[in-house]
């Protein structure tokens, strides 16, 4: 495996938050042999959802951030289209035409118990991964947040979700994965 490959890797787990800070450069070839050895048996399937709670403007502002390829893969089997390709769709086909009806399908949040209705905004496009970007609004005043997140499980059984979730500067998180997809945080406001 080439040294760029393990670059582009490691450049991915340190964006999603993986790689420990404390990593040393002494090191850094056993721990590369370690990763790379890890990743190959085991690859990682991962997304990250950030949403914050904007008491201002009422809303609730989701991010959630999700390796390309494995995005592909969900989307081929949710549209049953399996020669799809998100980097080059079809003249007339938008990314956010095939994601929206995904994504609103797969992440679900109710606050105090009532569901809420999600408003996809969009996507940006950062190297193997896709950031989307969704609103919930208007929103009162809640104390308890349940977030279902299901994106890639049906592609694969280890997907881990990983949802932060922050109300006045101070941030809970949740990993989602198959057998407990859904989880509920509770803020004192």
């Amino acid at each position: 495996m080439s040294g760029s490959w393990f670059l582009g890797i490691s450049k991915n787990l340190l964006f999603f938050g993986l790689i420990p800070l404390f990593w040393q450069p002494m090191n850094s070839l056993l721990y590369s042999f370690i990763y790379v050895f890890w990743l190959s048996v085991h690859p990682i399937h991962i997304s990250i959802t950030e949403i914050e709670y904007d008491e201002r403007e009422k809303e609730l502002e989701i991010i959630t951030r999700i390796f390309t390829d494995d995005l592909e893969l969900a989307i081929r089997a949710h549209q049953n289209k399996p020669e799809l390709d998100l980097l080059n769709l079809p003249a007339g086909t938008t990314l956010d035409e095939l994601v929206k009806p995904y994504l609103l399908s797969q992440i679900n949040i109710s606050l105090d118990g009532k569901t809420q209705s999600l408003k996809y905004l969009g996507h940006e496009h950062d190297d193997e991964a896709h950031t989307f970007f969704i609103q919930v609004q208007p929103v009162k005043k809640w104390k308890t947040i349940t977030i279902e997140n299901r994106v890639i499980h049906e592609t694969y059984n280890d997907q881990s979700n990983i949802v932060h979730v922050t109300v006045r500067g101070k941030t809970k998180s949740l990993r989602l994965m198959e057998r407990n997809p859904s989880g509920t945080l509770t803020f004192d406001n």
